[in-house]
């Protein structure tokens, strides 16, 4: 599954199919009506409130669709990364998300020779040792 473009409707649809949860259950969960759910379903963004309420009815972390996407195609960070923490309101993560989709995608590049490690490193801002842990599980499970 690739992150870039993400129409949360769609998952939402999806996972709703999946767990086989009924209209009613919705509406009286989310205290909106069947033409309120269907629009959602064909909306590319929701608001976040909305979006948590969702997670929570289908049991699934949708955030991780927007933070798998960071991960993968943002922008390297500023060089002076240190000053700007200091500074933020807002809480730091200190480590990334990496869902098992992001590193099958990452592995696969690997293994199909469409990307070195170097150029994963660089590109995707793993770190080395995350990348060869990765690796090393792959190469254990392949051995069994």
């Amino acid at each position: 599954m690739l992150y870039k473009d993400i129409h949360i409707g769609q998952f939402i649809k999806e996972r709703v199919t999946d767990k086989e949860i009924t209209m009613e259950r919705i509406c009286n969960f989310l205290g909106k009506d069947e033409d309120f759910i269907e629009k959602v379903y064909t909306s590319k963004s929701i608001d976040t409130d909305l979006l948590l309420r969702w997670s929570k009815l289908l049991e699934y972390d949708f955030f991780r669709l927007y933070s798998s996407h960071l991960i993968l195609y943002s922008p390297p960070a500023a060089v002076n990364k240190n000053e700007a923490q200091k500074t933020e309101k807002v809480p730091y993560f200190r480590k990334n998300i990496y869902t098992q989709e992001i590193k099958d995608f990452i592995i696969n590049k690997i293994l199909s020779g469409e990307m070195t490690h170097s150029e994963i490193i660089q590109e995707y801002l793993i770190p080395k040792s995350t990348l060869h842990r990765w690796l090393q599980k792959i190469r254990r499970n392949n051995d069994k």
